[in-house]
């Protein structure tokens, strides 16, 4: 599924300067044809799902491989998030009809993970019909819990409603919501094949063993495996917090206590500074917990760190705390655009490790107050990582209006449109 956008994501990669990024310029777009004997069609496919995987990330008009990128070849892991990312952005690997109306689409996007447990629970080939009459049940569902207002008493839907056009309008109504929930479900279907999750037979559907996973994983919402305790005084930074993730504040300073000991201040907050300049979100944020615990042989080199970007806000309150400042008012040393952009970190954090309902309340930390301002600023800011947050986002939240919301979101900074 991803093989050509890895190796695009490598040629991307090692071609500096203008034309690489979204969308792909003409003349990047035919150099990289040459160079990798692929048709213009497959680079722009491949292109496409670099960027949604995570493979890439645009800085400007440069693209710099993405920490699954450089993971690649030795860490599974960063595969296998790598295509998750991929299944959650399936609805934009594979767009909607345009003549299919967007809240239609919507209601498909939201009904498909019961198509898929339905899948899974079969444990083999699930027939077409089936997973139709399942559709449409959950459509129906939905479009029924959306109807908070009923009529006033007296009051009667209009003339020409389904409801009073008699049985033959009745029948007609339900004939147009059987072809469109058919269509929903061949696009659904498709975008899903599209990206691995599933393979499509004559009249039946299979998943796949990834889609098998990914949906297993969904629905038991497992995140990343917290190592034990013991031992971790004698692993890397990277490993060390990774096994410290799961645990309560007190006894994950117990640990990094026990690390900083075994080690001289100078190569441990060397290594910890190391680690947060990765890609992965959740490891930076603990670096600087980690660094917390050094605290005042730290600060030199936290400080010597504020010239870097995607390390200056969670520098910023770092020495916020370290000055004195209590940790609630510390966020007041950020600036909007950072603290826009420490949101984005943070939500990706929880997006590549934490539960689906840890994103969804995450919405409340922004500092905006309401989500349309939120997602204008996070547009504008500029993240690697704000695509994959919008589509995680969106396929977390239950509110299915503010869901659409986020997705389009997610779909205008996909496009580069405003």
């Amino acid at each position: 599924m991803l093989a050509d956008a890895v190796r695009i994501a490598h040629w991307a990669a090692g071609t500096p300067g203008p034309g690489t990024a979204a969308p792909l310029a003409a003349h990047a777009l035919e150099r990289a044809a040459t160079a990798l004997e692929l048709s213009p069609a497959q680079v722009r496919a491949g292109w496409d799902r670099a960027r949604l995987a995570g493979l890439i990330e645009l800085h400007g008009d440069t693209a710099r491989p993405g920490w699954r990128l450089r993971a690649w070849d030795r860490d599974d892991s960063a595969v296998l998030r790598g295509w998750v990312a991929l299944f959650d952005a399936w609805s934009l690997v594979h767009a909607a009809p345009a003549d299919i109306e967007a809240g239609a689409v919507a209601e498909a996007v939201e009904a498909v993970p019961q198509v898929l447990s339905l899948l899974q629970l079969s444990a083999g080939p699930v027939t077409v019909p089936a997973l139709l009459d399942l559709l449409g049940q959950r459509v129906a569902e939905l479009q029924e819990e959306r109807c908070e207002v009923p009529l006033a008493p007296g009051r009667t839907a209009p003339a020409d409603s389904a409801e009073t056009a008699g049985p033959a309008g009745t029948a007609a109504g339900a004939a147009r919501s059987d072809d469109l929930n058919a269509l929903l479900l061949d696009w659904a279907l498709e975008g899903l094949a599209a990206v691995g999750a599933l393979t499509l037979g004559t009249g039946h559907a299979t998943l796949t063993p990834l889609g098998n996973w990914a949906v297993w994983v969904k629905l038991e919402q497992i995140c990343v495996a917290a190592q034990s305790p013991a031992g971790n005084i004698e692993q890397s930074a990277a490993d060390m917090l990774l096994g410290c993730a799961r645990l309560t504040p007190g006894p994950a300073r117990d640990e990094y206590r026990a690390w900083l000991a075994a080690r001289t201040v100078g190569s441990a907050v060397a290594e910890l500074l190391a680690v947060a300049r990765g890609e992965d979100a959740l490891l930076r944020g603990l670096a600087f917990e980690a660094l917390r615990v050094v605290g005042a042989p730290a600060e030199p080199e936290v400080r010597a760190v504020l010239a870097e970007p995607s390390l200056r806000p969670y520098a910023l309150l770092w020495l916020a705390e370290y000055e004195g400042n209590d940790p609630d008012d510390a966020q007041e040393a950020l600036s909007r655009e950072e603290a826009t952009w420490l949101w984005v970190d943070t939500a990706a954090a929880v997006a590549d490790h934490g539960e689906t309902g840890l994103l969804v309340r995450h919405l409340d930390s922004a500092v905006q107050g309401t989500v349309p301002a939120l997602l204008d600023e996070v547009r504008a800011v500029g993240h690697p990582r704000t695509v994959q947050v919008l589509v995680a986002l969106a396929a977390a939240h239950p509110d299915p209006a503010l869901a659409k919301a986020v997705r389009r979101a997610a779909f205008q900074v996909h496009t580069g449109g405003a």
